[in-house]
């Protein structure tokens, strides 16, 4: 039970490995885990809560002084290849602990069973691989209450009901009442969203979940005049936000950035051209210039904007806001 694994692999390791020390036959007490993982008692009772957050059952005899774990709580064994099982633990044990997914905890018990019930040979295997694997992911917008919020707005999808939010609206610049018949739940860049039709503002609507004061469903139902498509919603939206616009953008990127930018796939209409100096000429037919113009400007002094001139316009007076706010510290 000893080893560099326990070691380097961190708390989720150590989660994992308490979890098989415990399906042994004898029980194991605190002293004795934190001598065979390398830590502390506080540490291993931190890692006992972690597994009982999760709804691992584990039980403590007093007399004995020792942990032991129930042996039928694990699902019988899956049958899984190499790269099935890696492929799962490393969702699991890598993304989903930079990510804001629903049910975490829930995915990290799945995870542990899996696990547990791999043969010796994928167990020892997927256990060395990941650790040489590493994820890093964008920075996200934190959610104590997206498992609750999220529950309840697929039952609420599901079911067809109605749902009476109090929403913080960045855009009315004050928090919001409204009915809300929602119909899809989409994960984009950092946040959960819901979209679905308001009755406030007659329209489907985005509404972000982190952003929801208070929710209550009720007992109304709505009926979908249309199967909703989330791809004829957004058309050719840069990202989210369709303005009702189509506009032809062409950018030339400098080849400092030229390679790495062509590199992304970034819109369902982009079309790329080298020039022979190294850089690159991107176009692309979206709809409404909100979203690329931010896209653009992060580009700083890499990226020339040919066309349309309302962009061009935009990014020119950002640039000249830019210099004059940080010229005048």
């Amino acid at each position: 039970m000893k080893g560099a694994w326990h070691v380097k692999s961190g708390r989720i390791g150590r989660v994992v490995q308490i979890l098989t020390t415990l399906q042994a036959a004898r029980g194991y007490g605190p002293d004795e885990l934190a001598k065979i993982f390398g830590t502390s008692r506080r540490t291993v009772f931190r890692d006992l809560k972690e597994l009982q957050a999760i709804g691992v059952p584990y039980h403590y005899d007093p007399k004995k002084g020792s942990y032991t774990l129930d042996p039928e709580f694990f699902l019988p064994p899956i049958d899984l290849n190499l790269q099935e099982a890696l492929s799962l633990l490393i969702l699991v044990h890598k993304f989903g602990a930079q990510t804001q997914i629903p049910f975490r905890k829930s995915a990290l018990l799945a995870g542990l069973k899996i696990e547990n019930n791999l043969p010796a040979r994928l167990k020892q295997y997927c256990k060395t691989a990941l650790q040489s694997i590493s994820t890093r992911t964008s920075a996200q917008a934190p959610m104590s209450r997206l498992d609750g919020v999220f529950a309840d707005l697929q039952k609420a999808i599901t079911g067809k009901k109605i749902v009476h939010i109090r929403y913080q609206s960045l855009f009315e610049d004050q928090a919001i009442e409204l009915d809300l018949h929602p119909c899809h739940l989409l994960y984009n860049h950092r946040a959960w969203y819901v979209l679905g039709f308001s009755q406030m503002h007659k329209s489907v609507r985005t509404f972000k979940l982190s952003r929801i004061i208070q929710m209550t469903t009720l007992e109304k139902c709505f009926v979908e005049a249309d199967l909703f498509d989330i791809y004829e919603y957004f058309g050719r939206a840069w990202s989210m936000i369709p303005e009702g616009r189509l506009h032809d953008v062409k950018l030339r990127f400098l080849p400092k950035v030229a390679q790495n930018v062509t590199e992304v796939h970034w819109h369902t209409t982009q079309k790329v051209q080298f020039d022979e100096d190294g850089s690159a000429l991107l176009e692309f037919r979206v709809d409404g210039l909100g979203e690329i113009f931010w896209w653009v400007l992060g580009y700083g002094d890499q990226v020339q904007v040919l066309a349309p001139k309302a962009l061009r316009d935009r990014i020119i007076w950002a640039a000249e806001n830019m210099i004059k706010l940080n010229r005048n510290l």
